[in-house]
């Protein structure tokens, strides 16, 4: 065996241009999932735990469906149903229509795992809260933004942590999407230089970079704005 070339760290060194724009274009799709996902899981546990019976079974039958379906199949969507079938266009350059096709995904995907995590957080409000809300004449829609949404966001701080360091390594799989990031660059060098284990280390290390100070900083937060009972 020839330990030199297996522990040959050079394939790292002669792409770090193209090891930062990969893992570059990771944090740009994180960042835009993030934010979008929150806004729609937001949504949609506002209808899981609406009066109105119709938005609860949609809330719920969206939920049921995100969550037990395979995110491959999700971006397959996006990419061959969306794109090539539907020919739904963004942008004209093919690039970042190919991000926003993987955006869209991911973000209606993740929401459906923010939405079970913020549900699971009204329930910690006390029913009293609610009530005295109502009491006030507060509507619903008034209740829920000003009186248990703000609870409920502040109880489960970090299971949504762990819902983004998730949605992190799952940008992975944007390849499916047809764009290109860290995970697809990696598989180019693979068939470059070979599976070697220095490249694995290189990528498996710069996705802790990206996971674990994200980790750190939602259990901070979550210490930080956690809620007396």
């Amino acid at each position: 065996m020839n330990w030199n070339v297996l522990l040959d760290f050079s394939p790292l060194a002669d792409n770090t241009d193209k090891l930062l724009s990969a893992f570059w274009a990771n944090i740009r799709i994180s960042v835009t999932v993030g934010i979008l996902s929150l806004v729609i899981g937001t949504l949609i546990t506002g209808m899981r735990v609406s009066p109105i019976r119709v938005l609860r079974i949609a809330g719920t039958f969206y939920v049921n469906t995100l969550r037990n379906t395979p995110l491959t199949l999700v971006l397959l969507f996006c990419s061959l149903g969306l794109s090539d079938t539907l020919k739904f266009r963004i942008s004209n350059t093919s690039t970042v229509n190919f991000f926003w096709l993987a955006v869209i995904g991911m973000s209606f995907y993740t929401a459906a795992f923010v939405a079970e995590s913020l549900r699971a957080g009204i329930n910690t409000v006390p029913m009293g809260q609610a009530e005295a809300a109502r009491a006030i004449g507060l509507t619903f829609t008034q209740s829920l933004r000003m009186v248990i949404m703000p609870q409920a966001f502040r109880a489960v701080i970090a299971p949504l942590g762990s819902v983004m360091i998730a949605m992190i390594k799952n940008t992975t799989v944007v390849l499916v999407a047809s764009y290109y990031e860290a995970a697809s660059l990696m598989k180019d060098m693979f068939e470059q230089y070979g599976a070697t284990l220095p490249i694995f280390v290189g990528f498996a290390v710069g996705f802790m970079c990206l996971t674990l100070p994200t980790g750190f900083f939602f259990n901070w937060l979550a210490k930080r704005m956690a809620v007396a009972r």
